[in-house]
C-alpha cells in the first residue's frame, strides 16, 4: 500500500470526543476507544495539503462553494455511483442529522408519524422525539445473521400510524446491509402509493464492500427521485465529519425550496470554508487514498472475524456489506443481562463501544465496534474483549 494506515495517531487531547469525552461521560480513561463513527486515520494527503494552503492564506471569511467543488462532487458521483447530479440539486448542511431535522421540520407537523427501521443510528429517533413527531417502528428482521426488512409491516405501519415521513438508512448502520435494488424498489412503491416523503441517510454510500452495490435512492425511478431528500457527505469516506460540510440532494424544485427556507429560519448561511475546501479537494483527487482506506478496513474486519472466531467464538460477527461498523452479537451468553455484557466490556476488558440497545430494543445482546483504525489497536481491544468472553 502507498498509504501507511498501521500507523497510530495520538488523538488525545485534540478535541476528540472518541477519546477526551472520556471522562465527562464517566468512561474509563484507559479504554481502547472505538464507539463513535470516525476513522483513527489522518485524511487524505492532498486534502491536507489543500488545507494547509488554506491556512497559510490566512483570511477565513464568508465562504461560498463555486464550480470546482460542484465539478469534483458531480464526477465523483458518475464515477463511484453511475449517477450524474444536477447544479440546482445540490444544498450544503453543516451535516446529515442537521438536514433530516430540518427535513422533519419542513415536511411533518408535531405528532405526525415518522417511519425508521430499528435497530438504526440513534440520531433518528431521537431527532424525531425532540421535535415531537411520534416514532414509528418497522423493525428489521434479523434472520441467520442478516437483517431483512418486513415490507408488510412497513406498509402497514405507513396506512394505520399516518406516516408522512420515512428517513431510510442505507447503507445500514449498525447492520450493515448494503440494500439492493429490489429491496429499495418495493419501498419506493409503498412510499409513492401512500404519499410518504423519503429522507435517505446515505453518508456510508461510498464503503460498500466486494459482491454489494450502492443504489442511490433517486435512481430507482423518475418518481422516487422527485420523492427524495438524498444525505451524502465527504465526512465518512474521508474522515472529514469535524469540517461539518455535507451534500444534500433534492431534486424536486418544490421541496428543495420548503427545505431551503426551514434552513434560513435557523438562522444558518454561509458553509465551513474548511469543508468546502476539503471536500474539494477530496472528491478532486483522494480517489486513491480512499481506495486503499477501504481495502485495510475490510481487512480489519476479516481480521475482527477470524480473531474472534479462534479466541471466543460464542461471540457472533455480523459481516457487514457496507460500512467500517461491525455489528456483534452476543446473545448466545444467555446467563448475562445487557448491563452485565456491557460492564465486562468497559469496565472489565477495558473497551469503549456502542451498546446495542442505544439503537433501539432490537439491539440488545449487541455492541458495535468500529474497525477503521490501526490494526495493532484493533488487536489490542479484540484480545481485551475475547479474555473476558472466551
Amino acid at each position: 500500500m502507498k498509504y501507511d494506515f498501521d500507523k497510530i495517531t495520538d488523538r488525545k487531547n485534540t478535541f476528540a470526543i472518541k477519546y477526551d469525552l472520556a471522562q465527562r461521560r464517566n468512561k474509563p480513561v484507559d479504554a481502547v476507544s472505538l464507539w463513535v463513527a470516525d476513522m483513527d486515520f489522518p485524511t487524505a494527503p492532498c486534502i491536507q495539503k489543500a488545507l494547509e494552503e488554506r491556512a497559510v492564506h490566512g483570511i477565513f471569511g464568508y465562504s461560498v462553494p463555486d464550480s470546482r467543488y460542484f465539478n469534483a462532487l458531480k464526477n465523483w458521483f458518475i464515477q463511484r455511483h453511475n449517477f450524474e447530479i444536477q447544479k440546482e440539486w445540490v444544498v450544503n448542511t453543516p451535516g446529515v442529522v442537521f438536514a433530516i431535522a430540518t427535513a422533519i421540520k419542513t415536511f411533518t407537523n408535531e405528532g405526525d408519524g415518522v417511519l425508521i427501521q430499528k435497530p438504526v443510528y440513534y440520531p433518528f429517533f431521537n431527532t424525531i422525539n425532540v421535535l415531537k413527531r411520534r416514532v414509528v417502528n418497522n423493525p428489521l428482521m434479523y434472520k441467520n445473521g442478516k437483517y431483512e426488512i418486513d415490507f408488510e409491516d412497513f406498509e402497514n405501519k405507513i396506512v394505520f400510524e399516518k406516516v408522512k415521513l420515512f428517513i431510510l438508512c442505507s447503507p445500514h448502520n449498525p447492520g450493515g446491509r448494503v440494500w439492493t435494488y429490489d429491496e429499495l424498489s418495493k419501498l419506493s412503491e409503498i412510499c409513492i402509493r401512500h404519499n410518504v416523503l423519503v429522507v435517505s441517510d446515505e453518508i456510508h454510500s461510498d464503503i460498500v464492500f466486494e459482491g454489494h452495490t450502492h443504489t442511490i435512492w433517486a435512481k430507482l425511478s423518475k418518481e422516487t427521485e422527485q420523492n427524495s431528500i438524498i444525505c451524502t457527505s465527504p465526512s465518512k469516506t474521508f474522515n472529514l465529519a469535524g469540517l461539518q460540510f455535507s451534500n444534500i440532494l433534492i431534486p424536486n424544485e418544490n421541496l428543495r425550496a420548503a427545505f431551503k427556507l426551514e434552513i434560513d429560519k435557523t438562522g444558518y448561511d454561509e458553509p465551513s470554508l474548511m469543508g468546502i475546501v476539503a471536500a474539494t479537494a477530496a472528491y478532486q483527487e483522494g480517489g486513491e487514498w480512499f481506495d486503499e482506506a477501504k481495502a485495510y478496513i475490510y481487512e480489519n474486519i476479516k481480521f475482527t472475524q477470524n480473531y474472534i472466531a479462534q479466541n471466543c467464538p460464542k461471540i457472533r460477527v455480523i459481516l457487514p456489506e457496507g460500512t467500517y461498523l461491525l455489528w456483534l452479537d452476543f446473545s448466545a451468553f444467555t446467563e448475562l443481562t445487557d448491563h452485565d455484557i456491557n460492564d465486562k466490556i468497559l469496565n472489565k476488558a477495558k473497551v469503549w463501544l456502542d451498546e446495542g440497545k442505544m439503537f433501539g430494543s432490537e439491539g440488545k445482546k449487541f455492541q458495535r465496534i468500529n474497525c477503521a483504525t490501526p490494526r495493532p489497536i484493533l488487536e489490542e481491544a479484540l484480545k481485551r474483549i475475547c479474555r473476558e468472553f472466551n
